[in-house]
Formats: C-alpha cells, sequence, structure tokens
C-alpha cells in the first residue's frame, strides 16, 4: 500500500495544477479587456467565423449536379437572410444547419 503522504501530496499536486489550469485564462484576460486589437477581433470574428463555415460547407459540392447543390444553396441563403436580419449567429448557424439536415433528408442524399 502507498505511503498517505505520498498519496496526499499526488493530490494536493493535482489540485493545484487543476486549480492554475482553470484560473489561468481569467488571469490572462484581466489586461486585455482594454485592448483595442481585442475589440476589434471581437467585432470582426463573427462574420470570419461565418465565412469560414460558409467555405467549409460548399467544398465538397459539386455546382454539376443539382440535387447537391440545392440543399446547399437554400440552407446558405436561411443563414444569410436570418444572420442579416436577426444579426444573432447562433440562430443563423442552427437554423441554416437545420434546413441543410432536414432537405437533405427528403431527398434522401
Amino acid at each position: 500500500m502507498p505511503d498517505p503522504w505520498y498519496v496526499l501530496s499526488g493530490v494536493a499536486v493535482s489540485a493545484a495544477v487543476t486549480w492554475a489550469l482553470r484560473a489561468a485564462p481569467f488571469a490572462m484576460l484581466a489586461p486585455l479587456r482594454h485592448s483595442a486589437l481585442l475589440a476589434y477581433i471581437g467585432e470582426r470574428m463573427p462574420v470570419g467565423v461565418m465565412v469560414i463555415l460558409a467555405a467549409y460547407t460548399v467544398r465538397d459540392t459539386d455546382p454539376a449536379a443539382l440535387a447537391s447543390i440545392g440543399p446547399t444553396v437554400l440552407a446558405l441563403a436561411v443563414t444569410i437572410v436570418l444572420q442579416l436580419w436577426r444579426g444573432a449567429m447562433t440562430l443563423s448557424i442552427f437554423a441554416g444547419t437545420a434546413v441543410y439536415v432536414a432537405v437533405t433528408s427528403v431527398m434522401g442524399l
């Protein structure tokens, strides 16, 4: 059986590392709260995420096959319209994904 002090020290080290890893992001975020760069990234990132997701969505789409491009175009249109109308990225992404999954399920793709 292991020595109790050995087990206790292992638990203490594990607890310290866990606490430090959980506290580190908050400690690093404090100086960045008033950063102009962080504010700029916060404004531009949602559009960047949407562009990346759109490019990922259409990368395997064959423009010659209407059955392949139809659900993609419809889902992207829903996503774009919702984003422009409501400005809620989460709503836009989930709605576009739901439309794509529903249309491809109905079409049997």
